[in-house]
């Protein structure tokens, strides 16, 4: 009966990861929730690493065709000069340098973070703050497409992507404000965001490989990890196409109201 619970635990925590993820109201904060009402205490970065690949092939499937578009145009461009692909060869770059915030600031103060700021408390302030982010651009309309992006967006948008490293403050949440502030089209903000996220993650798994290989824990939580681990991928995938129909739809209030109720919540029942 133990056993089961135990089962129920992870796979829950699963589900609330793999949900969350997609949508800007912070898996990082949600996990740490989680775990505190479910009596859980994961010790390192392995299972949250563990659920965070398995939101990341979730992305992958969602936007296997723009990902396939992107990598066929970009040798394309690089090897004849292709001006019809000039466009993608560009927007790859700007993932490029939108990447390098978050993997820099991560490398220099993550273990910080980590031991700082990973409290319920800091989770039930900083949703308050992904709240007013969100409330702040929600009636917003750019003009921006995929061929408008700068290396000026690149950088921002990057620098909102590392602020998320902080628990609470949603890393899609993040860069889609700051890219619908720079005046990008929803489905560019989106796509961005989402295509970002696709490199930090990688870099994320490879780093932390070696921790996942050295959890003490590991061939005890084998079954309830990958049970964790495809309760993820599930509800990324289903998550991130919902979410994708909120934003063509401009509904981003309704996770902003969500973080003005859940951020006291959290903060005065923790």
């Amino acid at each position: 009966m133990e056993d089961l619970l135990v089962l129920l635990k992870y796979f829950v925590l699963g589900l609330f990861q793999g949900f969350t993820e997609p949508i800007p109201i912070s898996s990082s904060g949600h996990l740490e929730i989680a775990q505190y009402f479910l009596g859980l205490e994961i010790e390192g970065l392995s299972f949250a690493l563990l659920v965070n690949t398995a939101s990341l092939f979730a992305v992958l499937i969602v936007y296997r065709e723009d990902i396939i578009r992107l990598i066929k145009n970009g040798i394309a461009y690089v090897t004849t000069k292709d001006e019809h692909a000039k466009a993608d060869f560009r927007f790859i770059i700007y993932l490029i340098i939108g990447t390098i915030p978050a993997g820099f600031i991560g490398v220099l103060f993550g273990d910080f973070i980590e031991e700082n700021l990973a409290s319920i408390k800091t989770v039930g302030i900083t949703l308050l703050v992904t709240g007013l982010a969100l409330w702040l651009i929600r009636n917003l309309k750019g003009r921006k497409n995929d061929a408008d992006l700068s290396v000026r967006d690149a950088i921002i948008v990057g620098l909102a992507q590392a602020v998320a490293l902080i628990p609470g403050i949603s890393r899609s949440g993040a860069t889609i404000v700051a890219a619908m502030g720079l005046g990008m089209k929803q489905e560019t903000a989106l796509r961005y965001s989402f295509l970002l996220y696709i490199p930090v993650s990688v870099g994320g798994m490879i780093l932390g490989f070696n921790d996942i290989l050295q959890d003490p824990n590991i061939s005890e939580l084998a079954i309830p990890y990958a049970l964790a681990f495809v309760a993820s991928l599930v509800a990324s995938y289903f998550s991130l196409k919902w979410f994708m129909g909120i934003m063509a739809r401009g509904n981003l209030k309704i996770f902003a109201i969500y973080c003005f109720i859940a951020g006291p919540l959290v903060y005065f029942l923790s």
